[in-house]
């Protein structure tokens, strides 16, 4: 097998080594269009000779905005071969962001899937100059298509062919191939300059601890543009998994019931909804059955990847018991496998790996950052080396160290170039001996397993100088079913206070059941009932928070915590700014301050449908 050192080095090595004919597919009109391991050597090869065609030179900058699709990696190679940087960008970002990337980037064109997303950033196009030249996989009129870059390719392949074989030839390992804007949660994107060997050397090493192989299918739902879930497709096909594009996050169990899948990538708020759906089922059930399907939960609580053959004959019995009659019913739902998922991004609740992989649902979480390219430690099931409640062992090529205040600092090749047109930025995160300091608190328990604790800019200190780290307290809170998103606060102040965003399912299941009466959600939450419940919960989980850490007042609001919002972060992190600025009246209450006027206002989460992508290709009868 050669050597993969480059991204393009994988078309190479899935045409030798894994020739399957459905290395990628997408849903076109409700139905699995495949792509062979040829198809998408063979796609990637025009769209560069067509690049070419255009005009568009090494080293200049292409946006992609665009939903998950196979099409995206055609896009993504053809680029990365052409020696053009590939610049992805989120959907969901608001005009402001756009132009700030548009300049910043100073791209030569721009490749959007849909009339959805061409309308979101053409306000911010048409106050670029000069401006980039757009095209659309979908057929727009006026518009140009990629199909004409595809019809180029085809028409100039001689004329390219050597051309593109020479940049193959001649690009280096630690050339720059990709830049990925952060998200962040205060201020403008930063460009995270990333070159072939950050990439490669990242992913060959997080593909090497996942049990998944070339018989394996994955589905992919998070977005493309995130360097979490593009890592994890480089993994996936250097292994030869096919991967399958969902149709929306509305479709994750459809789509893996129809494909069944072997696994794939998440983040732990969609963990987290999947759970409280097989939570809440559980209520409609009554006596016998009902008795059966919350013994499946308390048996599952006890569970652990490493101590199940230490637990007594009787555990074992149950487990077989319990799966026979409910956790083989909950795998049904996504297409009967033993499935290997992988989370990041965030913290998720131990309880709910413990029960989700008694189940066979198994849950590894790993850790990382766009300046990491990402993975910095994820757990490790093919040698056994799982810690549930740690993001795992450090990945293999990976230093990493602590600082006297705890910070995570790492080293390797995995550290980005640095922040596009940003050397002062660059020389704060990355000191003069390479290590990149990642503004993360951590430790290692039992010496070898990585656990976060909070973010270092995060950590704030109460008036009577203790210190709190509000996301274990927060990451903590979100375990109850009562409760969906949460803010600890208390910068500066005698005691520390929670802005909580229920989960209104669950809160209106408890309104049912005890018979209460109220017009909508905010009459619901000032309901004295329902204050009296939440406080009883936020007390359960003050006994195991020291004395300065725990919750003494919270509010309840109604709102939705969304990206769609600006309340949270593209990867679903709390943005704490915006946050405070919304709610600071009620902080203002909370610790009897002279109430403020507010502009903040609430729009309603709205799930973006996009629509189907169909490249031009796939349609036999265009001539």
């Amino acid at each position: 097998m050669a050597e993969i050192t480059r991204i393009f080095d994988l078309l190479d090595h899935l045409v030798e080594q894994y020739p399957k004919d459905d290395i990628l597919a997408g849903k076109v009109n409700g139905e699995w269009v495949k792509y062979s391991s040829h198809d998408y050597y063979k796609f990637a090869h025009y769209l560069a000779y067509g690049l070419c065609e255009m005009g568009i030179k090494q080293g200049d900058r292409v946006i992609t905005m665009s939903g998950n699709c196979p099409e995206w990696n055609f896009i993504d190679m053809a680029l990365a071969m052409s020696g053009i940087i590939h610049v992805p960008i989120y959907p969901t970002l608001n005009t402001e962001s756009y132009l700030h990337i548009l300049r910043h980037s100073e791209a030569t064109a721009v490749m959007v899937s849909s009339k959805v997303l061409l309308n979101r950033i053409r306000p911010a196009l048409e106050q670029v100059d000069p401006k980039p030249q757009v095209y659309t996989l979908a057929n727009i009129e006026g518009e140009h298509r990629t199909l004409e870059i595809l019809k180029l390719g085809i028409a100039n392949r001689d004329k390219w062919m050597g051309e593109i074989e020479r940049r193959k030839r001649e690009i280096k390992p630690d050339d720059w191939m990709t830049m990925i804007y952060t998200s962040g949660t205060t201020g403008l994107p930063k460009g995270v300059m990333l070159s072939h060997r950050n990439l490669c050397s990242n992913f060959l090493a997080h593909a090497k601890v996942n049990p998944m192989d070339s018989n394996c299918r994955a589905l992919s739902f998070l977005p493309l543009n995130h360097i979490y879930e593009r890592s994890l497709n480089y993994h996936w096909q250097v292994k030869g998994v096919s991967i399958y594009y969902a149709e929306s996050l509305g479709t994750i169990q459809q789509n893996m019931l129809e494909i069944k899948g072997d696994g794939f990538c998440a983040v732990p708020r969609v963990l987290e909804m999947v759970y409280d759906k097989l939570y809440a089922a559980g209520k409609d059930f009554s006596g016998i059955k009902k008795k059966i399907y919350d013994w499946a939960f308390s048996h599952g609580r006890r569970y652990d990847y490493s101590g199940l053959r230490k637990f007594s004959p009787l555990y074992q019995i149950n487990q077989k018991i319990l799966d026979k009659l409910v956790y083989s019913q909950w795998r049904e739902k996504f297409g009967g496998k033993r499935l290997i998922v992988i989370t990041g991004g965030s913290s998720i609740q131990p309880e709910m790996v413990r029960v989700f992989a008694a189940a066979g649902i198994n849950i590894y979480e790993g850790y990382g950052m766009s300046e990491t390219s990402p993975v910095i430690a994820v757990n490790d099931p093919v040698d056994k080396l799982v810690r549930i409640g740690t993001v795992g062992p450090i990945l293999s090529g990976v230093e990493v160290k602590f600082a006297d205040d705890g910070e995570i600092l790492t080293r390797g090749p995995h550290v980005m170039l640095g922040y596009y047109k940003d050397l002062e930025y660059t020389a704060e995160i990355i000191d003069k001996d390479g290590w990149l300091h990642t503004g993360d608190i951590g430790t290692l328990v039992a010496g070898r397993y990585l656990k976060i604790t909070d973010r270092k800019k995060d950590i704030f200190k109460l008036s009577a100088g203790k210190y709190v780290a509000p996301q274990l307290i927060e990451n903590m809170l979100r375990g109850s079913e009562y409760i969906e998103q949460v803010m600890i606060i208390g910068e500066n102040e005698k005691q520390v206070a929670a802005i909580i965003s229920p989960n209104f399912n669950t809160l209106h299941y408890w309104a049912l059941k005890y018979k209460l009466h109220y017009r909508d959600n905010a009459e619901l939450i000032s309901l004295p009932k329902t204050q009296d419940k939440l406080r009883k919960v936020l007390d359960e989980f003050n006994k195991n928070l020291a004395p300065h850490e725990q919750v003494k007042q919270f509010r309840l609001v109604t709102d939705e915590w969304t990206p769609n919002n600006g309340l949270l972060s593209p990867t679903l992190k709390l943005r704490r700014g915006p946050l405070m600025d919304k709610y600071k009246d009620l902080v203002n209450d909370i610790y009897g301050k002279e109430k403020t006027s507010s502009n903040a206002f609430f729009s309603a989460f709205k799930s973006v449908e996009l629509p189907t992508i169909t490249m031009p290709w796939q349609k036999k009868n265009e001539k």
